[in-house]
């Protein structure tokens, strides 16, 4: 009768290289989005800092303006904080609408409907399409004599007065990005348990019962995410403004945003050093908007 005997384990010094080079291969791979991270993030940021303490023209340092002069320049312009102001009443109006846009048509294709797909795909075009060629055609549209104030019977120019260009803009975003704040809604929905439905249905709770005190709550991880991930993304806006006003920031600078005040310094004065110090403290500005989210309402998701 023969015997089996167990294969006899390998060396340590042969699983140390196989270790070694399983090792070796995920830093490799990890090393190049780090590498193009560095180079196109980390540097130009580095180097954004570095000629922020100097007078840094078209062709280089320039005498004059070295140190803090550019910090303090851009902290004590009337502009700059128009432009935070602006940047400000926008966020606070088009980011609520937007999760709450979304999440109603997250609610909407989420049920059992004819032609579901169908309506899916048309929420979410707006998302996919050119920002620039939308803000173009809303320009034509909501214009004084536009096909907009034909139908309300007005001659109000929403673009170019400066009391309603701001509100004209949230609303252009809020349905052109409702579509894919929509999507991480239905994500987060299909995600729920039909468990809970059914429990809540067996106690013949109402469905705005239902959706208050169920579906909303376990929501959360997707409030949070939308909240922001798309309060970051209204904070760094440009492309809207940029195209209703000319880039010049009009009428009487309510288009004004951090964004394009950067954009000007740097291409419109040639003053690099400035739009740099001016790109610093805005980022210190959203850093410390993000870190409260985190601290307040990332906490509690936690």
């Amino acid at each position: 009768m023969a015997t089996v005997s167990d294969a006899a384990p390998p060396p340590r010094s042969s699983m140390l290289g196989v270790r070694l080079r399983e090792a070796g291969w995920g830093y490799a791979f990890v090393a190049v989005p780090i590498a193009v991270f560095g180079l196109f993030f980390i540097y130009p940021f580095g180097y954004a800092v570095y000629i922020s303490f100097f007078h840094w023209g078209i062709l280089g340092k320039q005498a004059g303006g070295s140190g803090t002069f550019n910090y303090s320049k851009v902290l004590h312009d009337p502009i700059f904080h128009t432009a935070l102001k602006n940047v400000a009443e926008y966020t606070l109006g088009v980011v609520p609408l937007t999760m709450a846009l979304g999440l109603s048509l997250a609610l909407v294709i989420n049920q059992k409907i004819r032609g579901r797909n169908f309506f899916r795909s048309a929420f979410y075009f707006p998302s996919i399409a050119s920002s620039v060629a939308i803000t173009t055609i809303a320009l034509y549209i909501f214009n004084s004599d536009g096909l907009f104030n034909r139908i309300i019977g007005s001659q109000t120019p929403w673009f170019t007065t400066a009391s309603k260009v701001t509100w004209a803009i949230v609303g252009l975003n809020t349905w052109t990005t409702s579509g894919t704040v929509m999507l991480y809604y239905l994500a987060g929905l299909q995600a729920i348990s039909n468990d809970v439905y059914e429990a809540a249905a067996l106690d013949n709770t109402s469905a705005w019962r239902t959706f208050w005190k169920i579906t909303f709550p376990l929501l959360r991880p997707v409030h949070f995410f939308v909240l922001v991930v798309f309060g970051v993304g209204a904070l760094k806006v440009f492309d809207q403004q940029f195209i209703v006003s000319g880039g010049a920031g009009g009428p009487n600078y309510s288009t004004y945003t951090p964004v394009l005040y950067i954009y000007r310094a740097a291409f419109s004065s040639f003053d690099f050093g400035l739009a740099a110090a001016a790109g610093v403290v805005y980022f210190v500005i959203i850093f410390a908007v993000t870190l409260v989210q985190n601290l307040t309402v990332g906490r509690r998701e936690a």
